[in-house]
């Protein structure tokens, strides 16, 4: 069965018993985005933090959906349009069924909500100043790899939804010749890639670089920044976006 998301954002759990009481308000049949940020914020730390393990990602209005199973109001998907190594289908996780309206229909590839020429950067500036959220892809809070995914897709580019899978779908380029645009890939030794960003200069002649990245530690907005010093030690690759 296929079909498409209904609501404006439709948040991907990991399972049905992973919402908590505080989520409520993305749960509703018309979910209240805006009530359950504040709610996540009142809460503490541990409110944002805590989706850790819970969410996976969201969904847009308008986003195709194979449903794969059926729960007591939910439904098992995956996400075409976020491509990922989990599923052959797309992004799986569960979502309110009441999210989806299962026509049997669905548009096969993105459009591009951006005119020919822009940048993916620039698109990716418009989000500079965006809280932090773990799973987020849209214009209340994005993650690092939604950030990177949503700004490709307003071209109607369609980029894997995690920065590992990012990493494997993009173009290598040497670190010492990356240029605005390209992407900084970073992982710990012997572990996966944890984050990504966009370069936004040329590398200094001092060795500084820049990114444009929604950080989910320090201060948790998307900033254009230089390396700290923990992103230096991790930065592992670069990669450039090749568009037929």
């Amino acid at each position: 069965m296929t079909g498409v998301v209904g609501a404006g954002v439709a948040t991907l759990w990991r399972s049905p018993e992973a919402p908590r009481a505080l989520d409520e308000a993305a749960l509703r049949d018309r979910p209240d985005v805006a009530a359950w940020l504040a709610a996540l914020d009142a809460s503490g730390p541990g409110g944002r933090l805590g989706l850790h393990g819970r969410v996976d990602t969201q969904l847009l209005r308008g986003e195709p959906v194979v449903v794969l199973e059926r729960r007591e109001g939910w439904s098992r998907v995956a996400a075409p349009w976020q491509p990922s190594s989990e599923h052959p289908e797309g992004y799986p996780g569960w979502v309110r069924t009441a999210h989806l309206d299962l026509d049997g229909t669905a548009p096969d590839a993105p459009t591009a909500t951006e005119p020919p020429g822009v940048p993916a950067l620039d698109v990716a500036r418009r989000f500079l100043g965006l809280r932090y959220l773990w799973g987020g892809t849209s214009d209340a809070g994005v993650d690092c790899s939604g950030l990177v995914h949503r700004s490709w897709r307003a071209l109607g580019t369609v980029l894997p939804r995690d920065a590992h899978d990012q990493a494997t779908a993009v173009r290598p380029v040497p670190l010492a010749e990356v240029r605005p645009g390209d992407l900084y890939f970073f992982a710990r030794p012997g572990a996966k890639v944890y984050h990504v960003g966009f370069v936004t200069r040329p590398v200094a002649d001092d060795g500084t670089r820049w990114m444009l990245h929604a950080p989910e530690t320090g201060d948790p907005y998307v900033e254009d920044a230089p390396l700290a010093p923990h992103r230096r030690d991790t930065l592992v690759s670069a990669g450039r976006v090749e568009v037929p």
